[in-house]
């Protein structure tokens, strides 16, 4: 029986069983551990290079208050691009296709910051819904606006993530199919395909670092206008 495109984008199961938590928990067996020794390798090196670098560049912007949220930040940067490059591999299932697992990341962190915002600067916060110096006609359209947008923004974060990767997905797999069935009569063109397909391939690996980098960056922006 024939698959179809969107075949791929559903969990894996075993008798019964869903897989989707393998395929969340498996990435982070691949990251070592720091050792109790002085000096550690390259590896353990870069690594903490990585995630001292990300770390500066995303919180440069926020006040100490805004500090405490490094280390949720950071292991959530590691988690998104770690599922997102592992996907790209053969025979393997993309956690972050799944806009029910987008949205289950996207709705804790945007509402923690709407609450922290609430109860640090509940004036502030507010004051966000209606911009300084609205003519008085405007004022309930603007507020009404200004509300469904600060709800949409959730939504936003998790559909961005779905849509992108998603898109890639297909686009890869459609590319790949071509080239099967035209590898037997047009020999040359699936030769120009495939190496469309390649840089295809490499497009998808950036759009896997840079959706996982927006993600956080989304939230750490939200996180900023709050405290």
């Amino acid at each position: 029986m024939a698959l179809g495109f969107f075949d791929q984008f559903l969990s894996p199961t075993h008798l019964g069983i869903p897989l989707i938590l393998i395929a969340m928990v498996f990435p982070w067996i691949l990251y070592p551990a720091p050792s109790n020794r002085w000096l550690n390798n390259r590896l353990i090196t870069l690594q903490g290079q990585f995630f001292n670098r990300f770390t500066q560049q995303l919180f440069l912007p926020l006040n100490q208050g805004g500090h405490k949220w490094a280390l949720i930040m950071t292991s959530l940067m590691v988690f998104l691009l770690s599922i997102n490059l592992l996907g790209l591999l053969p025979y393997t299932f993309t956690p972050t296709t799944q806009l029910s697992l987008n949205m289950g990341l996207a709705v804790p962190f945007w509402l923690a910051t709407v609450i922290i915002g609430m109860r640090n600067q509940p004036t502030a916060a507010l004051g966000h819904l209606l911009p300084e110096g609205t003519p008085t006609p405007l004022i309930p359209v603007l507020i009404i606006i200004e509300t469904i947008s600060l709800f949409i923004r959730p939504i936003a974060l998790g559909v961005r993530l779905t849509a992108n990767l998603t898109a890639g997905h297909l686009l890869i797999q459609l590319i790949a199919t071509a080239i099967f069935v035209l590898t037997p009569t047009m020999t040359t063109v699936s030769l120009l395909i495939f190496t469309v397909l390649l840089l295809l391939t490499l497009l998808e690996i950036a759009v896997a670092m840079i959706q996982a980098y927006v993600f956080v960056l989304l939230v750490s922006l939200y996180l900023q206008e709050n405290i």
